[in-house]
């Protein structure tokens, strides 16, 4: 990490969302909606704010296992710079079955739904809410469920951000692990160390607490089970990268992947990444962040995310993040010296373009790609290579850090 973003640094790591405190609290002029919905498998609460603007997608999340909508992603979208981008978007909060606050113990015998059949059930609630098609932003399991999902109704899907994904079904050796520690530990650490990695639980107390008096106190243990066999009972998602002349099973909507440095699910989305069309996949590694970049760098995800939205051709016009300000500011004498400089030998132009970076900013809606040049240290330009602009013959994927 530079040294302009470590004095760029904002304080990130925020405490949980009070239980009381949702999101329509900071946002009081969103109508909501909170329902459950009858699907093909079931009944699925689900949480709608705002209403669906003309054919432009809603916002789509899933939360991961241990979780639900609002301690998986309250922590961002109570993020200043991300109501920015909740001003343009209708969002649609998915809670898995029996995940949900005040969730009722399902009857003896009941069959939870596998991880295919949470996918299925994705369309009915889209028809329920009157939207056309989704942006997904899943962690985990609900990573999986909406990469599913993007498989099966590739037309409902405009664009997923996937963080901690696992596209594997899990080993036998993994299943071996499960086992043997659901002897020696109860359910709460079993969920701990899948949303954490080793640094986190030993080093940040206050976080690991948090989360696991939430998942105690307020997660049914009953259904909290059930929703985890199911994720660890998943099959592969056997996608493959594409290749001239192949058919092949892939994500044909652009994807954002993302992973803190520490998570433990790194390497599966790494993994991912080698899977997925190089042309329209970013992969994206969070420094200093580990398994919730959510909740512990809401800024950094948020502005990703703007960027990721501009590229697939919305909000063209929006502002910078907090965080991209803050850079642009701690550097301006240097730029102003760039910008005379620039005036002397290439005109006002580019100086102008060095200073603001608006010229390349307001073709992001083109997919230009160029977007920021003059601050490309904040590493989270996000727009995928392709074979017309690599150098190399094959395309590799855009892989960038912050």
């Amino acid at each position: 990490m530079s040294s302009e973003l470590q004095d760029a640094r904002l304080a990130e790591v925020k405490p949980l969302v009070e239980k009381d405190e949702a999101i329509t609290r900071l946002l009081p002029d969103f109508d909501v909606q909170e329902q459950d919905v009858e699907t093909l498998h079931g009944s699925v609460h689900v949480t709608m704010y705002g209403t669906p603007k003309g054919n432009r997608p809603a916002i789509l999340t899933y939360h991961d296992i241990g979780l639900n909508h609002k301690t998986c992603f309250n922590p961002l979208f109570n993020f200043e710079d991300m109501q920015e981008i909740t001003q343009h978007f209708a969002v649609c909060h998915v809670d898995a079955p029996g995940q949900q606050d005040g969730a009722a113990s399902f009857p003896p015998g009941y069959m939870y739904p596998s991880m295919d059949q949470l996918a299925e059930m994705l369309p009915g609630i889209l028809k329920q809410f009157g939207l056309k098609s989704v942006i997904g932003m899943g962690t985990g399991a609900g990573a999986y469920i909406l990469t599913r999902f993007a498989l099966n109704n590739p037309e409902m899907v405009e664009g997923l951000v996937l963080i901690n994904i696992n596209p594997c079904a899990e080993g036998w050796m993994d299943w071996a692990a499960t086992k043997i520690s659901g002897w020696a530990h109860a359910l709460p650490d079993m969920v701990i160390s899948h949303l954490f990695g080793k640094e986190e639980i030993h080093n940040n107390h206050d976080l690991i607490h948090t989360y696991r008096q939430h998942i105690v106190n307020d997660m049914n243990q009953t259904n909290l089970h059930l929703f985890v066999n199911s994720y660890n009972s998943r099959r592969d998602l056997e996608i493959e990268r594409p290749m001239p002349g192949a058919n092949v099973v892939t994500l044909q909507c652009p994807s954002l992947l993302v992973a803190g440095d520490s998570s433990p699910a790194v390497d599966a989305v790494v993994e991912c990444n080698s899977k997925l069309d190089p042309t329209k996949t970013t992969l994206l590694k969070m420094a200093d962040c580990g398994g919730l970049p959510q909740v512990s760098q809401p800024a950094k995800l948020a502005e990703a995310f703007k960027y990721f939205v501009q590229g697939m051709g919305y909000m063209p016009s929006a502002s910078m993040t907090r965080l991209m300000r803050s850079r642009t500011a701690s550097g301006s004498s240097v730029t102003s010296l760039e910008g005379q400089r620039s005036r002397s030998h290439t005109g006002e132009g580019t100086r102008s373009r060095s200073h603001t970076g608006e010229g390349d900013r307001n073709r992001s809606h083109t997919g230009d790609g160029s977007r920021s040049r003059a601050h490309t240290d904040t590493r989270v330009e996000l727009t995928p290579n392709s074979a017309s602009n690599a150098e190399q013959t094959s395309p590799k994927s855009m892989e960038v850090s912050c």
